[in-house]
């Protein structure tokens, strides 16, 4: 299971496939089964161990992305009916792109997203560690690796708790609790319903937050052990040499965490509760506890794509129903082959 929050709503992925549920501006919920052709199902390379989290990423960045554009766009309040408070920015946009307006504007936040996180967590850290520290207190280049790294992490809490003071970003954060929570709720084997989803935790091991903080960690490590081999070499003694370098690592890097968030959220040991910590500590600016109309449509999308397991009411109506069945016909019954293999399919989901 997994999922993403969006503009009033969350797309999840499950055993039955990938669906993206949101809260329209009447009030109802709308639901849509979504393609999301991955590369491991062609071709089997990108499924294995070390390979598939580059690739998981990338394609999982993409498709979020297109689910939260279309979100903003169909929860968005009718363009028509706001034509006087519309900027004249706005203006031109529509009526030089119409239709196309979002995927233009999705487009140019798309460039805009990079050149900010490349700006921010890449080149800023190295900056900031040649031109202040080294240049006021001389301090070495072996300390590069983990002083950029303490760097990274406190730009991007600074910067996560200034958006999650935008109410649109605080509705976002409440539908990625929601979606926490949802899940949760099925790996609890409960069912679903509001007042169970709301009594989960809204904090997970296998949170892209976390997954943020196990690379900044393991980018730690790495660029340590790299600084140490290329020691007073052109490699960390020029800036734009040691960025691209930076850059070359992220696939190994990424590959790394992948393996270690799959490895959490199957496990529980001293280990994995150290290094999930911070990303958990972390949830706490970007999930909020939802209300209820977001947990509903945080169980829509559940539902929408796994088989829901059976209440102990339908088990236990079940359990009368097959003791009023004479002898001779629940045995033949027994022997049914299709019961079978309903009965595998039903294990099947359960360990799924």
């Amino acid at each position: 299971m997994g999922g993403q929050a969006l503009m009033e709503g969350i797309m999840m992925t499950g055993p039955k496939g990938t669906v993206m549920s949101l809260r329209m501006p009447d009030g109802s919920i709308q639901t849509t089964p979504k393609s999301f052709k991955k590369l491991k199902d062609k071709h089997k390379i990108f499924g294995k161990p070390f390979i598939r989290g580059p690739v998981s990423f990338v394609e999982s960045m993409i498709f979020g992305y297109k689910c939260l554009m279309e979100s903003a766009e169909k929860t968005s309040i009718d363009l028509e009916a706001e034509e006087e408070s519309t900027s004249k920015v706005d203006k031109w946009l529509i009526d030089h792109f119409g239709p196309k307006m979002m995927a233009v504007i999705g487009v140019i936040a798309a460039v805009l997203g990079f050149l900010l996180s490349f700006g921010l967590f890449i080149y800023l850290p190295s900056l900031i560690f040649d031109e202040v520290l080294v240049r006021f207190t001389g301090i070495g280049n072996i300390w590069r690796p983990l002083i950029e790294g303490v760097i990274k992490v406190i730009i991007f809490i600074v910067y996560m708790a200034a958006v999650s003071n935008m109410k649109e970003m605080k509705r976002l954060f409440m539908y990625h609790g929601a979606e926490h929570k949802s899940i949760f709720c099925i790996e609890s084997d409960e069912e679903l319903t509001v007042d169970n989803v709301r009594k989960q935790s809204r904090f997970h091991p296998r949170c892209g937050t976390s997954f943020i903080f196990v690379i900044i960690i393991i980018s730690i490590t790495v660029a340590s052990l790299i600084s140490v081999v290329f020691a007073g070499t052109a490699v960390t003694e020029i800036r734009a040499l040691w960025v691209l370098l930076k850059l070359l690592m992220l696939p190994f890097i990424m590959s790394i965490g992948f393996e270690f968030l799959m490895y959490a959220g199957k496990h529980d040991n001293p280990v994995v509760s150290v290094l999930a910590a911070p990303g958990l500590w972390m949830q706490r600016i970007t999930t909020k506890e939802p209300t209820d109309d977001i947990i509903e449509v945080g169980i829509a999308a559940i539902k929408a794509v796994i088989d829901e397991p059976e209440t102990k009411q339908n088990t236990a109506d079940e359990g009368e129903a097959a003791a009023a069945v004479p002898e001779d016909k629940a045995a033949a019954e027994e022997e049914t082959p299709g019961d079978e293999k309903a009965d595998g399919e039903s294990r099947g989901r359960h360990d799924a």
